[in-house]
C-alpha cells in the first residue's frame, strides 16, 4: 500500500510543478501582452507603422 500511495504523490507533485511552470510563462506573457496593448492604446497616433516626415 505505502508503494501505491508513494507514486500518487509522486503523480500529484509532477502535475503540480508543470501546471505551476505553465503559469510561469503564460501570466507574464498576458501582462505583456496588456501593457503592449495600452501603450498602443493611448498613443495620440495609433497607426502600426511610423512615419517618417521631413524635418522642420
Amino acid at each position: 500500500m505505502g508503494t501505491k500511495a508513494a507514486k500518487a504523490m509522486l503523480l500529484f507533485a509532477a502535475m503540480m510543478f508543470f501546471a505551476i511552470l505553465a503559469l510561469d510563462i503564460a501570466v507574464p506573457a498576458l501582462v505583456l501582452s496588456v501593457m503592449a496593448l495600452s501603450t498602443w492604446a493611448v498613443t495620440p497616433d495609433a497607426s502600426l507603422s511610423r512615419h517618417e516626415g521631413k524635418a522642420a
